[in-house]
């Protein structure tokens, strides 16, 4: 398919709160090396300024980041903050906190509850910003409830640190417990083509039903995950990719944005062409027979 011109706005649009985004956004994990963290290569930084502005040329308003991506050279953060403040009135940021990792790149002890205010003043600081769009706590393993810590942020939300709030790496026991508390505006969980889970296919249902962003995380990237795009692309993927004219990261792409008006793709990538055709596949309308084609796997798995 041709991607010269298509724009994100092509994917239609979503309000997390009230605030508008298009539903092809960007995610910023990919920015600082070939692979995220201190995987990899670090990128080359003139590279990811210009892969963040072609997004804003591109009509790309949704950028997910968080202050613990970073490389041994990069912060994506302060990629953000170079490349595009002043910032577009219409861009929303979102971050996310609670994990958390020391300049070595070494993952530490996850946040407590009263850690998090750190952790928001951090994302604050290297974005140039005096308030956070949307903060998503980030579930860590070790804490099965989630009320403590999503209290904590709704207590900043009031303070006026941070706009709206969502949750990630979750159960719908979760969601329950954060909407009793404040309200939630997105659910960010691992969710791709190729790897069915019972919990995030409910969570997909009810925030359907709630009207909550489902934003999957690894869409693209498949089992690859921080290490980059997947290349195990099944037969009915690589089937439909020549049927479109796309390809088969375009086709991961596009099937997740058919899972519901309410699902967010945020793909990432540090390469301009990448971006590109990134965007286009918010164009790419699969028919039924295709979708049941792609859906086979998983339900043969299920």
């Amino acid at each position: 398919m041709s991607s010269q011109t298509i724009t994100a706005d092509a994917a239609g649009t979503w309000k997390l709160g009230d605030l508008p985004v298009h539903r092809l956004g960007f995610g910023a994990m990919r920015l600082t090396g070939s692979a995220a963290f201190h995987h990899g290569t670090p990128s080359d930084r003139d590279r990811s300024i210009a892969v963040l502005r072609k997004a804003i040329d591109l009509g790309v308003n949704h950028i997910d980041t968080a202050a613990f991506y970073f490389s041994s050279l990069r912060s994506a953060n302060e990629l953000i903050n170079s490349a595009l403040a002043p910032y577009p009135e219409d861009l929303v940021i979102v971050t996310k906190v609670g994990p958390y990792r020391g300049y070595d790149g070494e993952w530490g002890t996850s946040a407590r509850p009263e850690d998090l205010r750190g952790h928001v003043e951090e994302n604050l600081r290297q974005l140039g910003r005096d308030h956070l769009d949307v903060v998503n706590l980030r579930r860590m393993p070790k804490y099965d409830s989630i009320a403590e810590h999503f209290g904590a942020l709704a207590e900043l939300r009031e303070a006026g640190l941070i706009r709206h709030l969502g949750i990630s790496n979750v159960t719908p026991r979760h969601l329950a417990e954060a909407r009793a508390i404040a309200p939630v505006v997105c659910v960010q969980n691992r969710y791709a083509l190729d790897r069915p889970d019972p919990d995030s296919d409910e969570l997909l249902a009810i925030c359907g039903e709630q009207g909550i962003a489902f934003v999957p995380f690894y869409a693209v990237a498949g089992e690859a995950a921080e290490r980059g795009s997947t290349t195990a692309h099944d037969e009915h993927v690589r089937a439909v990719a020549r049927a479109q004219g796309a390809s088969p990261a375009q086709i991961r792409i596009a099937w997740t944005l058919h899972q519901g008006p309410h699902v967010l793709a945020i793909p990432g990538t540090g390469n301009p062409g990448h971006l590109t055709e990134n965007v286009a596949a918010g164009a790419i309308r699969l028919t039924d027979e295709e979708l049941n084609r792609l859906n086979r796997p998983r339900q043969e798995a299920g």
